[in-house]
Order: structure tokens, then C-alpha cells, then sequence
């Protein structure tokens, strides 16, 4: 999903649902990742989406020994300028007190 989608799709929710949370976060491991995340209660009850975007991974090193029992370290290299998107959905279970994902493919 574009960010401009996103964008539309957090208007749309304001206007037609009752919004709980909205809120936006920065994570420094993995490059720098940025979490969008609103929860309202809709159509089927309590739902959270999140938005993800984070860099792009340009290229992965791994140092490593020969050696029993050595460590192996994987270090990743991240794009400076491209990023990747990621939309995912979550649905409040009430028995288990927890969110639990929405599995893409049920929508098909």
C-alpha cells in the first residue's frame, strides 16, 4: 500500500468510525522503521491497522569462524532513500485478551 492509500484510508476511517488510538512511532533497529497505527471499532468489532515502512535491505554480511562454538554475526546494510510499505490488520479477541491478526488471504 502507497502512504497516499494509507493517508485516504485513515480519513475514511475518522469520518466513519469511532477512533480509540491513532498514533505514530520510530523505531531505531532495522535501519529506522516507522509505525502508523490507529484502532477504532468497526464492522466487526474492535479493529487495529498498522502501517510499517522501513528500508529497503541492500545487502547482508555474515562474519563467522570455522571454530565449534563460534558466534556468527550477520550484519545488514540499508538503503538510504527506498523504502517498503506494509499494511497489516488486527481484530481485538475478547477470550484471549489480545490482538490477533487478520490473515490476508481470508479477504479472497
Amino acid at each position: 500500500m502507497k502512504p497516499e492509500k494509507w493517508e485516504n484510508l485513515i480519513g475514511d476511517i475518522k469520518d466513519k468510525f469511532e477512533v480509540e488510538e491513532h498514533d505514530k512511532k520510530h523505531l531505531d533497529e532495522q535501519g529506522g522503521t516507522d509505525i502508523e497505527s490507529i484502532i477504532f471499532k468497526g464492522p466487526l468489532g474492535r479493529m487495529k491497522l498498522e502501517f510499517i515502512t522501513k528500508p529497503v535491505v541492500l545487502d547482508k554480511k555474515t562474519s563467522y569462524s570455522q571454530r565449534i562454538g563460534s558466534q556468527v554475526d550477520i550484519e545488514y546494510i540499508y538503503s538510504e532513500d527506498e523504502k517498503t510499505n506494509r499494511l497489516m490488520a488486527y481484530k481485538w479477541n475478547e477470550a484471549q485478551n489480545e490482538w490477533i491478526e487478520i490473515d490476508a488471504d481470508s479477504f479472497s
